[in-house]
């Protein structure tokens, strides 16, 4: 292949000097300015003016020169078209040429040119390619189908036909290629496969790793819409078993209606075995591949052989440990057992970004249980007390999950939290303030002494948020804080035009709470709050204000709401729910672009539901020609 020469070896040359170079009689000379032009454009450097001067060397008898000039052809074809169309004879003739890199470059180059009037000829190039000696040229040929699709839809059936004699190609150099442009093209047609799927599972450990990454992906798709569901219960898994369990002939069965045990197709097992090795792959995205494979189509027992191999990527840059680990959170959620052995491999570490930190605290969350929740809380302990804020709140946070999935430790968490209601640092009480809310939402009679230390610490606390959920707390709970409610919206009523807009929300929800509740302490303080409120700036505000002014306060015209004020205002209300992210991420294939946004990526193919039926097997078979 091409040996390309760095530019830092040459003094800088203009674009005037190249263009002299390229157009002298010296072959050298020529060779040496295609050397420096290519390594410009290995750079990030625009060298598109050159484009006349290097298109007159197309025809070049030297290999070397000839190579240079379709790589710099390839880069710059869709920029020069009318140009690069003066040339098309000469790589009409390339396509013959004895040396298969030449034929394959041109292939290259003629499939670059991005115009509507060539299709014609690429079509006929594509398909001479596609019959070609050279493995190396038929996999161009593969690669120039996705071109020539993108450009003119309209070629697809005759494409198709090019796929299908493509995909019995024997060569593991085609194979990634072909399915890639299987992929863009016809990714329905599912019965093109059928023939190729067993060649195809026993090439796989030869080919390139892109290709495997491919291949995996297409048929994770085929096996869901050709096997039946392993995951029933009491399946058997019989690699050997051929035939069914019991006879039919059997007298004392035919009286009883049965179900037919589930045993693995041969076919299905045979996917699952060649994949298998590739989990020692060096390559963070063929492992991923096999992992997500294992996942949507092994029997639930066997899917935690990808386990260790799913550890061993988090060793990786932290762009990788980000996708490993988004893809370890969702499956932490259904299946803790996997990932529990490797607990210590999640625990954060100094050096780590943020990003990574919070997912490692997602998957630590999700392994939690009643064995390990004391190891998980000390960790996290750790982790309160670290200089970076956002993950410090992320940390709170996964406390109240604790808490919530684990009755034995939810007091313990609590008290704990209580604890850094005292902490300097504000971001740290405001989330503690706001997840001690969502815990005392699901057992509020046996808190009021942590509602009454909160109403303690309400004058340090800046940070509005918390300010806001303290007070939506008193005035949830005001009937079992009494005394200490009123004193609360007495100090708010001092502060009100001053504070933010949500705490100013909470304090004319508390005062309507407290005004239906206790009147006699706080009918006064109400209507001062209600008369700040009618003329703040804020239009929000405004409006509340009018709202629980005319709900509230009885009047000739509004009583028909006003007998149901109580029930309205202090109604019970559901505990919030304290739920992994990754909860339905699952709905997305693993390590698709969907899946790591969990949003539908343009492109994205959804896995089928297993058939009820499985489908005829036999279309697989196919003729040994001996």
């Amino acid at each position: 292949m091409l040996t390309l020469i760095r530019p830092t070896m040459f003094p800088v040359l203009r674009n005037e000097d190249l263009k002299e170079m390229l157009e002298s009689n010296k072959e050298s000379l020529k060779l040496e300015a295609m050397k420096r032009v290519v390594g410009l454009i290995a750079k990030g450097k625009n060298a598109s003016e050159l484009f006349p001067a290097v298109v007159k060397n197309v025809a070049s008898k030297n290999i070397e020169l000839k190579k240079l000039v379709y790589v710099y052809l390839v880069r710059y074809a869709e920029e020069q078209q009318d140009l690069a169309l003066l040339s098309i004879s000469t790589f009409q003739r390339a396509l013959k040429d004895p040396n298969q890199f030449i034929r394959a470059s041109a292939l290259r180059v003629l499939s670059s040119i991005r115009v509507p009037i060539i299709v014609p000829i690429m079509m006929l190039a594509i398909k001479e390619a596609a019959a070609d000696l050279s493995p190396y040229v038929r996999k161009t040929s593969a690669h120039a189908i996705q071109k020539l699709f993108s450009l003119d839809p309209d070629q697809k059936e005759q494409l198709i036909e090019v796929i299908e004699k493509l995909l019995k190609d024997k060569s593991t150099l085609v194979a990634g290629s072909v399915v890639m442009a299987f992929e863009e093209v016809c990714p329905d047609r599912i019965d093109l496969i059928h023939k190729n799927y067993r060649k195809l599972c026993n090439l796989l450990v030869d080919v390139e790793e892109w290709g495997q990454v491919v291949i995996i992906s297409m048929l994770t798709r085929y096996a869901r819409t050709q096997f039946t569901s392993p995951w029933k219960e009491g399946a058997v898994f019989d690699e050997n078993n051929e035939k069914t369990f019991y006879d039919s002939d059997s007298e004392e069965k035919k009286g009883q209606i049965e179900a037919k045990p589930y045993i693995m197709d041969p076919d299905h097992r045979l996917l699952l075995r060649n994949t298998k090795p590739l989990l020692q792959s060096r390559n963070t995205a063929v492992v991923m591949s096999v992992a997500q494979l294992y996942w949507h189509l092994a029997p639930k027992h066997e899917v935690s052989i990808v386990t260790k191999s799913l550890v061993r990527l988090l060793r990786s840059h932290r762009e990788v440990q980000y996708i490993v680990l988004q893809n370890i959170a969702t499956m932490s959620i259904q299946r803790k057992g996997m990932f529990e052995p490797f607990m210590k491999s999640f625990y954060v570490r100094s050096t780590d970004a943020t990003h990574i930190k919070t997912l490692k605290l997602e998957i630590l969350t999700n392994l939690a249980n009643e064995a390990n929740i004391s190891t998980i809380l000390r960790e996290f302990q750790t982790y309160v007390k670290s200089q970076d804020k956002a993950f410090a709140a992320a940390t709170i946070q996964a406390i109240g999950r604790c808490a919530t999935n684990i009755s034995e430790v939810t007091d313990t968490c609590l008290n704990g939290l209580v604890l850094l209601l005292s902490n300097r640092d504000e971001t740290v009480v405001a989330e503690s303030v706001v997840v001690i809310k969502k815990l005392l939402q699901t057992q509020p009679t046996q808190h009021s002494e942590i509602i009454k230390h909160m109403a303690k610490l309400f004058d340090n606390i800046t940070v509005p948020m918390a300010r806001a959920s303290i007070l939506w707390l008193m005035g949830e709970y005001c009937e079992r804080v009494p005394k200490i409610a009123p004193d609360v919206l007495r100090k708010m009523a001092k502060t009100f035009t001053i504070e933010e807009d949500i705490v100013k929300l909470q304090t004319v929800n508390l005062a309507a709470k407290l005004y239906l509740t206790n009147s006699k302490q706080t009918k006064l303080l109400t209507q001062y709050i209600l008369n700040l409120g009618k003329y703040d700036q804020n239009y929000d505000i405004r409006d509340r204000t009018r709202f629980i002014r005319q709900l509230i306060v009885p009047s000739e015209k509004n009583g028909a709401l006003n007998k149901y004020a109580r029930r309205i205002l202090l109604a019970p209300k559901p505990a919030p729910v304290l739920e992994s992210a990754f909860k339905d991420r699952d709905r997305y294939q693993l390590g698709t672009l969907s899946h790591s946004l969990n949003i539908k990526a343009t492109g994205y193919q959804e896995l089928s539901d297993w058939p009820a039926v499985a489908p005829d097997q036999s279309v697989r078979n196919v003729e040994v020609i001996e």
